[in-house]
C-alpha cells in the first residue's frame, strides 16, 4: 500500500513538474536553422516569416526577439510606400542574430532579403510610382548596407550632442 501511495505521488510530481518545465528545449542549430528559414531574400521565406510573426506564440521556444523600431529613424512610410513589414522582419533578423552572436556572417543576406522585401512592395505599383518606390527602396537597401552594423549607444549621442552645443555656443561668442 505505501509503495502504491508513493508511485501515485511520483507520478504526480513528475506530473506536476512536466507542466510547469517549457516543453522543449530549442538547441542552438535549430533556432540557427528557424533563423535561416525566416532571412532569405525569397518569396517562400518572406512568407515563412509572416506566418511565425502572426503566430508569436507557436515560436515561444526559440526566445526570438520580435521587437521592432520599424525603420529606425527613416520614415516607414516614405511617400505612402509602406515599408513597415519589411524593416520588422529586417530588425528580426539583426536582432536575433545578434542575440545568438551570429550577425557579422548574416548580415549581408539580412538586407538581401531587406530589398527583396521592399520591391515586393513596390511590384504593387506601376509607371514612376514604381521607379520612386524602387529608388527609396535602393536608398534604405545601401543606408543598412553601410550602416546597419554600426552600434552607437546613448552615451556617444549625447557626446556629440554636447560638443555641437559647446561649438555652437563659441560661434556665438
Amino acid at each position: 500500500m505505501a509503495r502504491r501511495s508513493l508511485t501515485a505521488v511520483v507520478l504526480s510530481l513528475i506530473t506536476v513538474l512536466g507542466f510547469a518545465l517549457p516543453a522543449h528545449a530549442v538547441t542552438l542549430e535549430q533556432k540557427l536553422a528557424a533563423l535561416s528559414r525566416f532571412t532569405q531574400p525569397t518569396s517562400a521565406s518572406a512568407a515563412d516569416w509572416r506566418a511565425a510573426w502572426q503566430n508569436q506564440a507557436a515560436w515561444a521556444d526559440y526566445a526570438f526577439d520580435w521587437s521592432t523600431d520599424l525603420c529606425s529613424s527613416s520614415p516607414d512610410q516614405p511617400l505612402g510606400f509602406d515599408f513597415r513589414m519589411p524593416c520588422r522582419r529586417h530588425d528580426f533578423g539583426y536582432r536575433n542574430y545578434k542575440d545568438v552572436s551570429q550577425f557579422p556572417a548574416n548580415k549581408s543576406r539580412i538586407d538581401d532579403a531587406f530589398y527583396y522585401d521592399m520591391k515586393q512592395v513596390c511590384s504593387k505599383y506601376s509607371g514612376v510610382s514604381k521607379s520612386t518606390c524602387n529608388g527609396l527602396a535602393w536608398t534604405y537597401y545601401q543606408a543598412v548596407k553601410e550602416f546597419g552594423s554600426l552600434v552607437v549607444t546613448d552615451e556617444q549621442i549625447q557626446q556629440v550632442q554636447r560638443q555641437a552645443e559647446l561649438d555652437a555656443q563659441s560661434a556665438d561668442a
